[in-house]
């Protein structure tokens, strides 16, 4: 049982399948690039968090493969499968200046310029075009990471996020 309250971790992929006989699992991975997700270890596995270090892993065809310590046959793999794959916010290298997480974002609040409230950062996603706030208040709204146009100012300090948006939109 891991001792990080949730917010402390981040998802970033899951146990897909099984590969060989020798207790290699098949990982689906969020990080980009994919492989991104072997640098980090311990994962934590699964609701409960089990911590598993990472022995191996690399690309495999258009996917990934990873042997995890104490995973030596099928068998003890299979166990794994579904199990979403999950590190603590302080395995991530700290951003530069001028970034942030999309973790770091989730729970400030949404203002406009004349300061109407929207609500709060429920998630983001990505279109391919762009990456989008999912705000949540008296109704959901998306709203276009675009910075300047739209997102003009991210204030961790006051947990604000400031946006050219019309309300009513």
């Amino acid at each position: 049982m891991s001792e990080e309250p949730p917010s402390a971790r981040i998802v970033l992929g899951r146990v897909s399948g099984l590969y060989g006989v020798k207790g290699w699992v098949k990982v689906y991975s969020e990080t980009d690039p994919r492989e991104g997700i072997l640098r980090y270890s311990p994962w934590l596995l699964g609701p409960e968090g089990a911590v598993r270090r990472v022995a191996e892993g690399k690309l495999h065809g258009k996917g990934l493969i990873a042997r995890l310590d104490g995973c030596e046959d099928r068998d003890q793999a299979a166990v794994l499968i579904g199990q979403e794959i999950a590190i603590r916010r302080d395995q991530l290298p700290p951003p530069r200046p001028d970034e942030f997480y999309w973790i770091d974002l989730e729970g400030l609040a949404v203002v406009t310029q004349s300061d109407v409230e929207l609500g709060q950062v429920s998630h983001l996603f990505s279109t391919g075009a762009n990456d989008v706030l999912v705000v949540e208040g008296e109704r959901e709204r998306l709203i276009p990471f675009v910075w300047g146009d739209v997102i003009l100012d991210v204030d961790f300090d006051q947990r604000l996020i400031r946006v050219d948006w019309d309300p009513e939109f």
